[in-house]
């Protein structure tokens, strides 16, 4: 999430944004619509430029090349290859540089990249619909729909932006869901079941359509071999998760996931996933519908099970949640606060 204008003598002459992974970074699209009044000019940009060759060539290659004068950047960038080395090498061609400016804001901006890089995980985002009394389902396991059309269009907007989608083995159970976006978004999410014993169906409207989107299946060590055979002739990759218990095992695929450079993953359900990645204060962002709905029933489900907080002072709180209409529902979304 990085941006650039270029500003001559106090007038904006060139902006640009890093549109998609692999295309012109920011400061090579605000160079393009600035044309020669780059040169003298100075350069804003939200991330510290890069300075080695990548996907595309180095950023502080082409500021120099412009004859940009001053970089103004907001923080430095994290990345091993770059972190700091873009700051030395502006300097050293006697560019005047200057970095920190709205700092926090930029790290807000791109909180799912600095903690894949810092910590090799991907930015777990917790999203449910549930009804005025807590519930995700009735007590027959019922739940289509709960939310409106309004919040289900946002859900698939927020599917198309993520790297992918995990579900437990349970909620393909129930409601056999497909967990693509439509329409399609600028990204491709991998569909991510958790499943211990390799026993997701073929019939089911994920393996049925493995060929067309990735799926897949995480299974524990003890898994049977026949079983992963038939979803990987389904066209399903599987992962044998390590650990021999919840815990290392979700830390194990998020490691994994990291490895993939996957930066956003959503999680949609059910409750006892959400539960255990919020035990051990996993889940970095929340987005829940809630419906003008009561449903009632002691056997009904929440959305979040696990083993859950003793204390109400120990409970997870979102940081200045967002509370707004969606259709005839309330959504609810913000930031996990760490303890």
């Amino acid at each position: 999430m990085v941006g650039c204008v270029i500003v001559a003598e106090e007038t904006i002459v060139g902006e640009g944004w890093h549109a998609c992974f692999g295309g012109p970074h920011a400061e090579v699209m605000a160079l393009d619509a600035a044309g020669d009044q780059a040169r003298g000019a100075t350069a804003y940009v939200t991330l510290e430029p890069c300075c080695h060759e990548g996907k595309t060539p180095p950023c502080t290659s082409a500021l120099l090349e412009a004859g940009i004068a001053r970089v103004v950047f907001a923080m430095r960038d994290p990345f091993p290859k770059v972190n700091g080395g873009g700051f030395a090498a502006l300097q050293a061609a006697g560019v005047d540089v200057a970095g920190g400016l709205l700092e926090e804001e930029a790290r807000q901006l791109n909180a799912p990249y600095l903690k894949l890089v810092e910590t090799g995980r991907p930015w777990i985002i917790a999203k449910w619909a549930m009804t005025l009394d807590g519930h995700l389902a009735t007590r027959t396991g019922d739940s289509q729909w709960i939310s409106g059309e309004a919040s289900r269009v946002v859900v698939h907007q927020i599917r198309g932006r993520v790297d992918a989608v995990l579900v437990g083995r349970g909620t393909v159970d129930a409601d056999d869901p497909l967990l693509t976006a439509r329409p399609a978004g600028p990204r491709t999410a991998t569909r991510i079941v958790l499943d211990s014993h390799a026993s997701l169906t073929q019939e089911s409207q994920l393996a049925t359509t493995a060929s067309d989107v990735p799926v897949l299946v995480v299974v524990s060590e003890t898994a049977p071999a026949d079983k992963i055979d038939t979803l990987t002739a389904a066209g399903c990759e599987v992962f044998r998760c390590v650990g021999n218990n919840r815990t290392t095992r979700l830390i194990s695929l998020l490691e994994e996931l990291g490895r993939r450079q996957m930066t956003n993953v959503l999680v949609e359900g059910g409750g006892e996933v959400l539960g255990g990645l919020f035990d051990e204060q996993l889940v970095d962002e929340v987005h829940a519908f809630i419906a003008p709905m009561i449903a009632g029933g002691r056997e009904a489900k929440s959305p979040v099970a696990g083993e859950g907080v003793e204390l109400m002072s120990a409970a997870g709180r979102l940081i200045r949640p967002s509370i707004r209409p969606s259709g005839e529902d309330a959504y609810v979304s913000g930031l996990v606060e760490r303890a």
